[in-house]
């Protein structure tokens, strides 16, 4: 059974800075729209490759270091609201408030009647972009209490305020709405509406800047990351690659604004197979670092390079960039740092694959010791990363008990995490794999439901990934014998993985195997022939017969055609309209046990 693997989530960055703008002559000066980052999910997440933190969660302005004294108590009428001083005072009111660390609900407060007073002083009736900016606030201050539901309608309200049409700062307003909408969106693990949210941004920005601003290049890089948490790698690319054509005209050679660009070009490629491309990316990266004499970061590139190197089976390369990083990283953060543990991790899985089993074991454990007493300043994210991926190590050395003990501790330090929805999703389809491997297929089949239903809710409804989760939540159902059930997962998978995939993939093709299964199971045995018929065609056709799935998918069918007294037809029938939710399920009349057919997973 293919292990399932979650994605990693970049560590987490410095706190957001809740900012309103200072007045200008009674205005608010929006110059500048405030565009709270998140730290946004990812099902199969690798660490950005970025340098930077862009994508931190919102949180209250506690950068400075001198607490303020709190402003005098204010109380005011809500009669007076209708007055048109009272609203850019408010805000003002607001700001203070969250500077003097006196709380975000008195400055939540404040801002609510701040937007009323805004709307009511609306001239002819048309809100005023002081409305948007107040109600950005407003959901920022919502974010920093961990109330996204709350901040959502407030967002949505904030970017119908603003008309492109009629000048840029009714542009920013909606590009900072639309931002900061997608950012809200990302921390409650709705990837797909995050990255709508995000297009929508960026079109009004390339309206407004054109296409070539540097501007642009910093949304559609931030874009290019959501895509990659989505797994939606080719978007990714040619976001990436704009990026990148933006920054050589703009930017100095070797800058470290390229160098980022080609790091996440790097992982999107990676991702996709394209090793050799990922290593030129990576190469070009470090030179820059290099000449911006960014030590760490060169060491953080060298990993990402042994990592291409281990893919490439390129061993002895591999371990020489893992130790220059390991080298550098002591150095410079200490023998007990996590990217000390990060690279034992990687050595751990250089030295499996290469047979020593015994130096793969030890480097975990080492790893297990700095993660159990992370130095200050590690955030949860970044120990869950490391377990998560020291338990596919115990995986592979056939200790699921320890592999599942390893992911329930990285869940429940995500657990309440926001923005973590997918990562927890992985990990639970993980340890879904493992209660299936250890024969306890109720716990199987809860954790692969968790998994499914928070994959639904964060818009990943369409993704290979899900549709493997939904292959092995099948299993599980057959399992328990939810014959039923299992047949409605498999139909799934199966329309999932064609898109995705193709109906020649090793992953189709399973599903294909168990949806045979499973119907031969329910008696609908002309559907069963149909698909075997269909997998044979694609085989003897397309990928060879060499594989022994043949031989054992072609005695599967022959056993069927017996029963059913027919021969082979060799010209199959397409599957376009062989799923029909409402055809007649019969009972077969057979004695031979439909367990016998082998599931795949």
């Amino acid at each position: 059974m293919p292990g399932i693997v979650s994605l990693k989530t970049p560590p987490e960055a410095p706190p957001l800075r809740i900012s309103v703008s200072e007045e200008t002559n009674g205005r608010v000066d929006r110059s500048e729209p405030v565009i709270p980052k998140s730290n946004s999910p990812a099902p199969r997440r690798p660490p950005s490759p970025s340098p930077s933190t862009s994508r931190a969660k919102p949180s209250p302005d506690r950068s400075s270091g001198k607490k303020k004294s709190p402003p005098e108590k204010v109380v005011i009428d809500e009669s007076s609201l209708d007055n048109p001083d009272l609203g850019p005072f408010l805000l003002k009111l607001a700001r203070d408030t969250i500077a003097s660390g006196e709380g975000p609900n008195k400055a939540l407060d404040y801002a609510l009647r701040a937007a009323k007073s805004f709307e009511k002083c609306a001239v002819d009736g048309e809100p005023s972009l002081d409305l948007a900016m107040s109600l950005h606030v407003v959901a920022a201050i919502y974010c920093s209490l961990a109330r996204f539901e709350e901040a959502i309608p407030v967002l949505e309200t904030a970017i119908k305020v603003p008309e492109v049409s009629k000048g840029a700062d009714h542009a920013l307003a909606a590009f900072s709405g639309y931002m900061q909408l997608g950012d809200t969106h990302s921390m409650l693990g709705q990837l797909d509406r995050s990255i709508e949210c995000y297009k929508d941004g960026l079109k009004i920005q390339m309206e407004a800047l054109g296409d070539t601003d540097p501007r642009v290049a910093e949304t559609c890089r931030y874009l290019a990351e959501a895509h990659v948490q989505a797994m939606q790698f080719d978007e990714a690319e040619n976001l990436c690659k704009k990026t990148l054509e933006i920054h050589r005209v703009h930017s100095p050679p070797a800058s470290l604004e390229e160098a980022a660009d080609r790091r996440l070009m790097a992982l999107i490629c990676e991702a996709k197979g394209d090793y050799e491309v990922a290593l030129e990316h990576l190469v070009l990266a470090s030179m820059a670092m290099i000449a911006n004499a960014q030590e760490n970061e060169v060491a953080a590139i060298d990993v990402s390079i042994g990592n291409i190197y281990l893919s490439l089976s390129r061993f002895d390369e591999a371990v020489f960039s893992y130790q220059k990083a390991l080298t550098v990283f002591k150095s410079s953060k200490g023998d007990n740092h996590p990217s000390v543990a990060s690279v034992f991790v990687r050595l751990a899985d250089l030295y499996y694959k290469t047979g020593k089993l015994r130096e793969s074991r030890s480097y975990c454990e080492n790893a297990l010791r700095i993660y159990a007493k992370p130095v200050p300043g590690t955030t949860a994210e970044e120990i869950a990363c490391g377990l998560t991926e020291i338990s596919a190590i115990y995986e592979l050395f056939n200790e699921p008990e320890e592999a599942l003990k390893l992911l329930l501790k990285a869940m429940k330090l995500l657990e309440d995490k926001p923005g973590q929805q997918s990562t927890i999703a992985g990990i639970e389809a993980r340890m879904g794999v493992m209660f299936y491997m250890v024969g306890r297929y109720e716990e199987a089949h809860s954790s692969f439901e968790n998994a499914v239903a928070k994959l639904r809710a964060g818009g990943e409804r369409k993704s290979a990934f899900f549709g493997v989760v939904l292959n092995q939540m099948g299993l599980s159902s057959v399992q328990l014998f939810k014959i039923d059930e299992a047949a409605e997962l498999f139909e799934e998978a199966r329309r999932i993985l064609e898109q995705e995939c193709g109906p020649c993939h090793h992953d189709t093709l399973g599903v294909y195997s168990n949806l045979a299964a499973t119907y031969d199971a329910l008696g609908r045995v002309e559907d069963a022939i149909e698909i075997l018929e269909y997998v044979l065609k694609l085989r003897e056709e397309k990928l060879g017969t060499a594989n022994p799935d043949f031989d054992d998918e072609k005695k599967r069918l022959a056993e069927l055609l017996k029963e059913a007294g027919k021969s082979r037809n060799k010209k199959a029938k397409s599957l376009e309209n062989l799923i029909d939710p409402s055809s007649k399920t019969t009972k077969k009349e057979t004695s031979r046990k439909w367990s016998a057919f082998g599931f795949r997973s």
